[in-house]
């Protein structure tokens, strides 16, 4: 601030660098999207390790002995490498094929211990019929709320010292609302989800939390990607109203891979394609199970929808397709081979790649090795692999040496005859990454005053950023001069614009092309006498 003169000498002021430092954003954060046996269906919940997931949704399920997708993908993703996921449980009231209708809410049945507490289970679902809630009273009035799994009695949860005052510290309502995954106070039936507290003396009980309601609504029944009811529950219609399923991400703040394991209808990854592009994420989609090599030369990455190619879209560059499905150990049936699509293990070759290298690096070739696999659906040869890669199918190939890998980088738009510029995976995941990190980078500059001293400070601070990455070899060329430029002066910016309040900034960058194809010529060396 200012120095005030009143004396002579010398003052010191200290004077604002103008720099505004742009931090790059996170660039693996995964979103994974499906049927679970228990969780939240009213938020994309954070989770940073299996066990967080196995906590919140179950573990690992199964559907009369065949994987339930969401589970297994997610834990596939932390064997590979992921770090961070967010989970959107989908549920469904009702048996709805292909029409219209509204998701269920999350409502559950009710259970009530001396007709005083008023639980319900935090989630809809069957989980909850295997669980009870016990009181047991204390002194002064105070008692402690158990949690049990009803077949064993083994307390899952439990909350001592608790009040029914609503002035206490250790008011059940407050207690048992915030730090409970299993019940809670809030009737989601009632409007606005309003708390009805307790009141009253407490009677000592046990009662089973789900009893009271003879027909819970929820996901009992389970809802299976390519099915009609799954695909009303995703939501992924770009209607623009819809708040379950996908549009659950619209409420976090940033993810940047998008998983739906298993679904492979056409339409729908049609619509997940377009919300990808709108939040400038990125789609890994599974080619489905029964495809094979010879189908998909001949009619190319359409999904087993039919309904266009997949690739002649908008926003196809915003997606990458892999085949063929991989063959694991699953540990609900006594670890014997199963089937899995490959999603949730190339999510996490995404993330690891981009922790150990960056995003720029394609995350494909012989370090790009699957953990936790037994084998491919498919050993593709090279001839298989050379009829699949110039349609932009990403194929995984087994080599003695270095076992089974992710062996393409292209992108849905990426067949030879688009001749998209966004061809590869690295190259669009780089400019996703520049987008999110200008756009939340610069929002310092709305409202300044737009003028010659502003759009310096803009190229300074971009310049910044792009001059990092130069330095950690995120763009082609030997000096910044060759791999980037930033330029925000009068030119770009004339007095009409200026008129508007609009300030243009124009970035470019050279992306470095994945070395896809490697030619080695040999030559014989004439004898020389």
């Amino acid at each position: 601030m200012p120095v005030a003169i009143s004396y002579p000498g010398v003052y010191i002021e200290e004077l604002s660098s103008g720099v505004h430092t742009i931090t790059g954003v996170a660039t693996s954060i995964a979103a994974f999207v499906g049927w679970a046996y228990q969780g939240p269906v009213d938020e994309a919940v954070l989770v940073e390790s299996w066990s967080d997931f196995a906590a919140q949704y179950g573990g690992l399920t199964n559907n009369a002995g065949i994987p339930n997708y969401l589970g297994y993908a997610v834990n596939q993703f932390f064997a590979n490498g992921g770090s961070q996921a967010y989970i959107v449980r989908i549920a469904w009231n009702g048996l709805l094929k292909g029409g219209t209708g509204t998701p269920a809410a999350p409502e559950t049945a009710t259970a009530t211990a001396g007709a005083i507490l008023d639980l319900y289970a935090s989630s809809p679902g069957t989980w909850a019929n295997a669980y009870s809630v016990s009181t047991v009273l204390g002194a002064t009035g105070r008692f402690t709320l158990n949690v049990l799994e009803t077949a064993s009695g083994a307390v899952v949860e439990s909350f001592a010292n608790l009040s029914v005052s609503p002035t206490d510290p250790e008011y059940v309502v407050a207690v048992i609302n915030a730090d409970s995954q299993y019940v809670t106070f809030v009737d989601p039936a009632t409007p606005g989800n309003a708390i009805t507290p307790p009141t009253g003396t407490l009677t000592a009980a046990t009662v089973p939390l789900a009893t009271a309601d003879p027909a819970p609504k929820g996901d009992g029944t389970v809802l299976v990607p390519n099915d009609g009811n799954f695909e009303i529950a995703l939501g992924s219609t770009p209607s623009g109203t819809n708040t379950y399923g996908i549009h659950l991400l619209d409420r976090v703040e940033i993810f940047n891979l998008l998983c739906v394991p298993g679904e492979t209808d056409s339409p729908t990854i049609q619509n997940l394609q377009q919300y990808c592009a709108d939040n400038r994420a990125f789609m890994i989609v599974d080619a489905p199970q029964l495809a094979t090599t010879a189908g998909l030369a001949g009619t190319g990455p359409v999904g087993n929808g039919g309904v266009g190619n997949l690739g002649n879209l908008l926003y196809a560059p915003n997606s990458a397709y892999y085949y063929p499905w991989v063959l694991a150990p699953d540990p609900l049936m006594g670890n014997r081979p199963a089937l899995f699509p490959p999603c949730g293990f190339v999510a996490g070759i995404y993330s690891s790649t981009d922790a150990d290298r960056g995003v720029w690096k394609a995350p494909a070739g012989i370090a790009a090795g699957l953990s936790g696999v037994l084998a491919l659906q498919y050993n593709l040869t090279d001839a298989e692999n050379g009829e699949l890669n110039p349609l932009g199918i990403n194929c995984l190939r087994e080599f003695r040496t270095y076992g089974d890998v992710v062996w393409g980088a292209r992108t849905l738009a990426g067949s030879d005859n688009a001749g998209s510029q966004w061809m590869y995976v690295p190259i669009r995941r780089l400019a996703l990454f520049l987008e999110s990190s200008l756009y939340n980078g610069t929002q310092w500059v709305v409202f300044e005053p737009n003028d010659e001293p502003l759009w310096g400070q803009i190229r300074m601070n971009v310049g910044s950023f792009l001059q990092g990455l130069f330095l950690q070899g995120a763009f082609q060329g030997t000096s910044p001069d060759q791999a980037y430029f930033v330029k925000c002066d009068a030119e770009n910016n004339p007095q009409s614009s200026i008129d508007q309040g609009i300030v243009n900034i124009l970035v470019g960058f050279a992306p470095l092309y994945p070395a896809e194809f490697v030619i080695i010529q040999i030559q014989q060396i004439a004898a020389q006498s």
